[in-house]
């Protein structure tokens, strides 16, 4: 990434619950801005756990977070929002009983200090998901799978912001929603906007990445451009040493 300062930038990322050991075991990641790193890995490889350390809803043990030069290691969630970091997670990332204009309100109604945030915002965010935006009085709970998913990115492009988590965006859904969702994910990274992508469906991830990180045992075991993952290599991968 030489003379390209990264969008996301971690350093030791350590991170585990409770008592228990240590899950994400010294991750160190340098990410390109408005690129789309797809992050793979083994049933318990700490992929989850990764991204919500990232998001701030589990605390780091050790090391750095830092988001378009700002240090968020020790931010709340809601701050790392303010300093341009948004998360989608798996489940439960809208509001069912709440229209698609109420849960777009609701997005940003306590969200104040971040630079972008307004109508224009959310004009440009409108236009990346017209399905969306031509319903707002439809309950969010009536979508399809695929819809509530680009419901739920939209409201996290609201706060504006540098670098998009994503936690398994295809997760439960049918094969045409999967694809409906992913190249959701390709007009977010279109807009400007760096995009993490936590996913178990590898196929659909390494249509859209550009690149892959393989974590294995919560240690990162590979990185490299998507195109040069192939099927064939993906048990390997899986299994290989990490180191």
């Amino acid at each position: 990434m030489t003379g390209v300062a990264p969008a996301l930038s971690v350093r030791g990322l350590r991170s585990g619950y409770g008592n228990g050991g240590d899950i994400v075991c010294g991750i160190d990641l340098d990410q390109a801005p408005e690129s789309i790193l797809a992050v793979i890995g083994p049933n318990g490889s700490g992929k989850s756990t990764f991204v919500k350390t990232l998001a701030g809803l589990l605390r780091p043990r050790a090391g750095t977070v830092v988001v378009t030069g700002t240090d968020v290691s020790h931010l709340s969630p809601a701050r790392r929002v303010a300093s341009g970091l948004a998360y989608v997670p798996q489940e439960a990332n809208v509001f069912g009983n709440l229209t698609i204009g109420e849960n777009l309100k609701l997005a940003t109604e306590f969200l104040s200090g971040r630079a972008g945030v307004g109508p224009a915002q959310r004009q440009q965010v409108m236009a990346l998901f017209p399905e969306i935006a031509v319903r707002p009085k439809l309950l969010a709970g009536n979508l399809s799978g695929g819809q509530r998913q680009m419901l739920a990115f939209a409201c996290a492009l609201l706060a504006n912001p540098e670098v998009l988590l994503l936690d398994e965006p295809s997760a439960g859904l049918s094969p045409k929603f999967v694809g409906e969702t992913m190249e959701a994910v390709t007009r977010v990274r279109e807009s400007g906007v760096t995009v993490l992508l936590v996913e178990q469906n590898v196929a659909a991830a390494l249509r859209v990445a550009d690149e892959v990180m393989v974590l294995v045992a919560g240690r990162r075991s590979l990185r490299v451009p998507a195109r040069d993952v192939s099927s064939a290599d993906l048990a390997a991968l899986f299994f290989a040493k990490a180191g």
